[in-house]
Formats: C-alpha cells, structure tokens, sequence
C-alpha cells in the first residue's frame, strides 16, 4: 500500500464526495499523481462506508462540504442543461446517417426532454408561492344533478 501525502488523500476525499466510484479514483489518482493505489486503499477515504470510519476529522469536514457544494452547484454540470441535452441530441441525430431506428428513439427522447417528462418540474403559484386551491362542499343531490346534466350533454 502506497503512502499517500496530503494533496493526494484531499483529491481522493473530493472525489468520492461527487459520487466517483472507487475505481474511477484509482485510474484518476494513477494518471494524475502516477500513483498505483487500490480501490480498497481509496474506499478508507470514504466515510460513508465502514472502511473510512477512522477519517481524520479535517478530511470528513472537507468530504461534507465537497459533496454539500457538489449537490448544491448542479447547474454547473453541462448534461443538466437542458439546451446541452438537445444540442447533443441533435448531434447524435445527424451522426445516426439512415439508421431509422436510432433515428427514432432521439426523437422520442428529444420529445419528452421538451416536453418535461425527463426534467422534474415544480409548479408554483404567483411569486413562487404555493398553488392557491378552493374547496367546497357540494351536497349529493347537487353533485347527481350536476353529474347527470354534464352525461346528458355528453
């Protein structure tokens, strides 16, 4: 097991903190410091998992704020755009050549991208604020009135 100095275990702790699994650490850690660690050497730097229970304190603080940060600037990450996800849409479109089945699932997909069934959407009420609902009572006998006029004009 490699000893591993300062900036190295704080890129590891980073990493793991935006969701890369342990694998995709070790090949980061080996072309970027030329390091050669395992995945169970990175998972001790994880303290979610039993394996990272002993972390030093300086590390989980830097693990919780990296992922807090992480969470909080998603718009950061370019396939959370939606304008990115057509674009790339339409790349893949015009590479697909006469493929018409691949032709026509990203169409399918570029439908439901502009039509907000991908993208989780929050309907609010004026200013933000919460949708404004009424609700009355309505007796039987008006509910079987209104019912049997509506089936009437049906």
């Amino acid at each position: 097991m490699a000893a591993l100095n300062e900036p190295v275990k704080m890129f590891i702790v980073q990493s793991l903190a935006c969701f890369e699994t342990p694998q995709q650490v070790v090949e980061a850690v080996k072309q970027d410091y030329r390091l050669e660690i395992t995945r169970q050497q990175v998972a001790l730097y994880d303290p979610t998992k039993v394996a990272g229970r002993n972390l030093s304190k300086k590390l989980k603080d830097l693990f919780e704020r990296s992922r807090k940060d992480f969470r909080k600037n998603i718009e950061d990450i370019a396939i959370a755009n939606k304008a990115f996800r057509l674009n790339e849409l339409q790349k893949m479109y015009e590479d697909s050549g006469r493929n018409k089945r691949a032709k026509q699932n990203i169409l399918k997909q570029a439908f439901q991208e502009t039509d907000g069934r991908v993208t989780r959407q929050e309907v609010t009420g004026k200013d933000g604020g919460p949708l404004e609902s009424i609700q009355t009572t309505v007796s039987k006998e008006a509910y079987l009135k209104a019912r049997e006029r509506i089936l009437d004009e049906y």
